[in-house]
C-alpha cells in the first residue's frame, strides 16, 4: 500500500487555488476567480501522511481526478490553470462572464 506525505499534498492545494479553513478538520475550499466554489477536500490535524484508500477519496472530493491526475497534482506538474480547465470541463465550476 502506498502512503502519501500530508504536507506536500497541502502545498499542493494551497498553490491551485485552495484556501484553509480550520475547523475540526483543516477543510480546503477551492476558489476561482476570487469566488469559493463548492469542490472542497479536508485533511484532520496532526495528519502525517495518508494511504491509498484517503488517496482515492480526495481524488473523488476534487473533481473526480485520476490516479494520474492526482499524482500530477501533488507533484506539480498539474498546473492551477490546468486543473481549473478540468473543472471547468466537468462542469464544477463555472467560468465568470
Amino acid at each position: 500500500m502506498a502512503s502519501y506525505r500530508t504536507d506536500d499534498f497541502i502545498g499542493s492545494l494551497e498553490s491551485k487555488g485552495f484556501v484553509r479553513d480550520t475547523t475540526h478538520h483543516n477543510m480546503f475550499w477551492y476558489y476561482y476567480e476570487g469566488r469559493r466554489t463548492s469542490v472542497r477536500t479536508r485533511t484532520s490535524h496532526g495528519e502525517r501522511e495518508f494511504d491509498d484508500a484517503l488517496f482515492h477519496q480526495r481524488r473523488k472530493q476534487m473533481g473526480g481526478l485520476s490516479r494520474k491526475q492526482m499524482n500530477d497534482f501533488i507533484d506539480c506538474p498539474l498546473s492551477a490553470a490546468d486543473y481549473a480547465k478540468h473543472l471547468i470541463g466537468g462542469g464544477l465550476v463555472e467560468p465568470a462572464d
